[in-house]
């Protein structure tokens, strides 16, 4: 029987889906990318003004509809360009239809408005524009506030992550692009309000339409149509348009060795893949993994087998094992704790650690909402402290940092803090997705403000989101696609996932983090193929290839647990990661593609050494899908002051010697 090979997009994305290609428009020295009716990056020069502007329409688990576009024409003359379309957007149960214009100027004067019309009654979150400003030159800088009552305010977009609202009521906002001019957001149609984005590691400060205040989810009438606008104007000198060049050479200086050591590197293990990473342990045992974060759900029947399967579990792969309990919170903390530690104890599974956490902390509380109903910290973590004598305890949330920022527990009680995160809360596509890179180091910084000097742990984190706080679940996605919240993403089994796997534990190995956790062994968020109820390109084969790419960042991360960092910094953090550590023989240098398409860098700091590069790509996929043993390979030589190109969302484990 022939054996059918992955194509190209299975390579990267683990499906046949194609993500959408936007298209560049300009105006004088403005570009804007426009995409599927958004318009993204939009820059003046080389400086990025705004991350993007969007009509979004989103249903009662704030779910983002992706609208039908129909009748599009795009002009572009005399330095200026003008966008007209007709958009739907609908389910089984409701649809809405909008006419979107969009106006630029030779002088940068921008304006997109939106005329929407319910075709039925339509429940939403939210309808209406968001604006996204971009982080860099602007978290921490200061901006002017022009509220819907006329009151101008100065004050600065937040440096540390606010977990609230920074600004209400908006009209219009003003900040510094560059020195001596200025750009004027101004939004027209309802009272908008800002949140800072980064609390789900989107790398932006959203101002959206319709305040959180009121009550969600509601319903627009069938018929009643409403109109709001963005506007973008500038006073100061504009640049000269950019100039247009080939793509630009990465440079990834390597210095000296720091204070800092390499993280541990954990797997998640949910009830439903106990049995299923049992029968995979000698992958998991070879991967080196250090942390194995085991699932106790108080509210489910099966305590005792899954003990069981994580006590041979930790005896089979000789990793660690955090009993990550969830507590229905219906009585006391003792008397929920007493059966799960019991299981525990009789399975003979000896715990690393614990953290505890009350069920309903993995719902959301919007700011303003009562919480709910559940036992004071210091209670839940006494009882948790007489369950597990002498146990290291950790506490937080098992959802987003966002939901660790709005509900920050007591430090002073806890071993280590610890939180998730998910890329694909807002948006899903693949840009989207390795931006939220860009906000890790936010993350840290924050978390470490209000931590009190303990330890933290993140994780288990992946691309797909094992749970929605903000929803009923996380949603399904039969057709193997990009979807927000989705519980399953197929890029996790492309080389997407390892690129993106690769650059999230750079950005907390760099931060300083004690232990990354990751997805799982198997099933939607692992690193080892099994077979699935839901499509998987070249993976559901009767006798699946053995591995996903990231099996091999995970292992070649773990390999490097408690070793010292060295100093490595890409000249464009957002296109190539990086991570560097000392070996007994040198250092290993490991760097990730973020981009899909192919970068070409050049290294700083290693004089004349020479290196060996091992590649995860397009040309190695199939024989990495089926070798787990491929980082064993020694790679091909580089010749020192050479240039290495790394593919589309490829990784890289370089080899340098003393």
């Amino acid at each position: 029987m022939a054996v059918v090979l992955p194509s190209r997009q299975v390579k990267l994305f683990g499906t046949e889906s194609e993500n959408a290609e936007g298209r560049v428009l300009r105006a004088g020295a403005l570009s804007a990318i426009l995409d599927n009716g958004a318009l993204r990056y939009i820059r003046l020069g080389d400086v990025e003004v705004m991350r993007a502007i969007a009509f979004l329409v989103r249903d009662e688990n704030w779910g983002t509809f992706t609208p039908e576009i129909s009748n599009l024409a795009v002009s572009e003359a005399d330095g200026a360009f003008s966008v007209r379309y007709e958009a739907r957007c609908l389910d089984a149960n409701r649809s809405i239809r909008y006419q979107a214009e969009i106006s630029c100027s030779p002088k940068g004067d921008l304006l997109f408005t939106a005329r929407a019309k319910p075709d039925s009654n339509f429940l939403t979150n939210r309808t209406g524009f968001v604006v996204l400003h971009p982080l860099k030159g602007v978290a921490g800088r200061p901006v002017e506030v022009e509220h819907v009552d006329g009151r101008k305010v100065r004050s600065e977009f937040p440096a540390i992550i606010n977990p609230v609202q920074p600004f209400f009521d908006i009209r219009a906002l003003t900040h510094e692009v560059r020195p001596g001019l200025k750009v004027t957001c101004r939004m027209e149609g309802d009272s908008f309000e800002m949140e800072d984005h980064r609390n789900w590691t989107d790398a932006s400060f959203k101002t959206y339409v319709r305040p959180l205040a009121k009550p969600w989810p509601y319903t627009l009438a069938a018929g009643q149509g409403f109109t709001q606008s963005v506007s973008l104007t500038f006073s100061g000198p504009l640049p000269a348009p950019a100039v247009q060049t080939g793509p630009r050479m990465i440079e990834v200086r390597v210095g000296n060795a720091t204070s800092q050591r390499m993280p541990q590197i954990g797997l998640g293990v949910p009830p439903e893949e106990a049995a299923p990473a049992l029968a995979v342990a000698p992958l998991i045992r070879a991967a080196q993994v250090r942390t194995l974060v085991c699932q106790f759900d108080g509210r489910r029947s099966d305590t005792a087998a899954t003990a069981a399967l994580c006590a041979r579990l930790a005896l089979q792969t000789g990793a660690g094992v955090v009993a990550e309990i969830i507590l229905p919170a219906k009585a006391a903390p003792a008397s929920e704790l007493a059966p799960i530690a019991s299981a525990i104890a009789a399975a003979g599974l000896k715990l690393a650690a614990v953290t505890v956490s009350p069920a309903p902390h993995l719902k959301a509380i919007l700011p303003g909402s009562k919480g709910p109903d559940v036992p004071p910290y210091e209670a839940l973590y006494a009882a948790a402290r007489q369950a597990f004598p002498g146990v290291a305890l950790g506490g937080g949330m098992y959802s987003y940092f966002t939901e660790l920022n709005r509900n920050r527990p007591p430090a002073e009680l806890l071993d280590f803090v610890t939180h998730t995160t998910s890329p694909i809360v807002h948006a899903a596509d693949d840009v989207s997705v390795m931006e939220t890179l860009e906000a890790l180091p936010y993350v840290i910084q924050s978390t470490r403000s209000f931590i009190k000097g303990k330890p933290y742990r993140v994780g288990p984190s992946a691309i797909p989101a094992r749970d929605n706080p903000y929803g009923a679940a996380s949603a399904d996605n039969p057709g193997n696609g990009r979807e927000c919240l989705a519980k399953m993403d197929p890029r996790q089994r492309g080389l997407f996932g390892a690129a993106w796997t690769l650059g999230y534990i750079a950005a907390f190995a760099n931060g300083g983090i004690e232990v990354v956790s990751i997805g799982a062994p198997t099933g939607p968020s692992g690193i080892i193929a099994r077979k699935t109820d839901y499509p998987q390109p070249y993976f559901g084969t009767a006798q699946p290839p053995a591995v996903y790419p990231v099996y091999h960042v995970i292992k070649g991360m773990a390999a490097a647990a408690g070793a010292e960092i060295v100093d490595s910094r890409a000249s464009d953090s957002g296109k190539v990661a990086c991570v560097a550590f000392k070996t007994p023989g040198g250092i290993e240098l490991w760097l990730a593609n973020l981009s899909d398409t192919p970068q070409s860098v050049t290294f700083g700091g290693l004089g004349t050494r020479p290196m060996t590069a091992l590649v995860l790509d397009e040309d190695s996929f199939v024989d990495v899908s089926v070798r787990p043993q491929y980082l064993a390979e020694s790679g091909h030589s580089i010749a020192p002051g050479s240039t290495h190109l790394l593919g589309a969302y490829s990784v890289a484990r370089l080899t340098v010697a003393q």
